[in-house]
Parts: C-alpha cells; sequence; structure tokens
C-alpha cells in the first residue's frame, strides 16, 4: 500500500481530498475544478484509492469518489505523530532555554 503521507503530499490530491470532504461526487465532477484531464484527475484518484484515502463506486457510466474513513484517520495519526514529535522538540527547546543563565543577571538580588 502506498504511503499516506507522499500520496496527499501531492497539491493536486490534496485538492481532491479537501474538494470531497464535502461528500460524494463523479470523476466529472471532480475534474471540472482543473484545468488538468479527466484523465490525469482519474490517475490522481486512482492514486488516492490505492493509498485507501478515498473509495469508488460504480453507478453506471459514472464512478463517484468518497473519503475513506479508515484511511483519513490513518493520514490523521500520521500527521499528528509529526506535530507530537515537533512539540517535544518545542518543549524540550524551552527547557534548555530555561535553565540557561540570562543576559543582565546578576547574583546580587
Amino acid at each position: 500500500m502506498p504511503d499516506v503521507l507522499e500520496t496527499a503530499a501531492e497539491p493536486t490530491r490534496r485538492a481532491l481530498l479537501q474538494l470531497l470532504a464535502t461528500g460524494e461526487q463523479s470523476v466529472n465532477e471532480l475534474a471540472g475544478n482543473f484545468t488538468v484531464t479527466r484523465s490525469a484527475i482519474s490517475q490522481h484518484l486512482l492514486h488516492l484509492a490505492g493509498a485507501g484515502l478515498v473509495l469508488a463506486r460504480k453507478d453506471g457510466r459514472n464512478r463517484y469518489y468518497r473519503l475513506d474513513a479508515r484511511g483519513m484517520a490513518k493520514l490523521r495519526e500520521a500527521l499528528e505523530s509529526f506535530w507530537t514529535a515537533e512539540l517535544d522538540l518545542l518543549a524540550a527547546d524551552a527547557r534548555a532555554l530555561h535553565s540557561q543563565p540570562h543576559q543582565g543577571d546578576t547574583d546580587d538580588h
């Protein structure tokens, strides 16, 4: 399975995820929001589906896509792991700064 972060990092795919956050849409509806071909949008949607971020259903000649809640939860967990690590680094930096003597501080208080 492709990496969800790598898949969602591509700008067109991110835009597709944002559009699908409003609800299920057909490939034609989605393609109407981009300057690239419908075929290119279909390829992006296949990448998103392969990463487990979207689900597709066929109705007659149309294919409809919607977000996959499980895949989006995995994406959120992956993003939160970076956020948690960043917060840990920020807290460590703050502790280090706090423990350093401040310029202008004297022992004559």
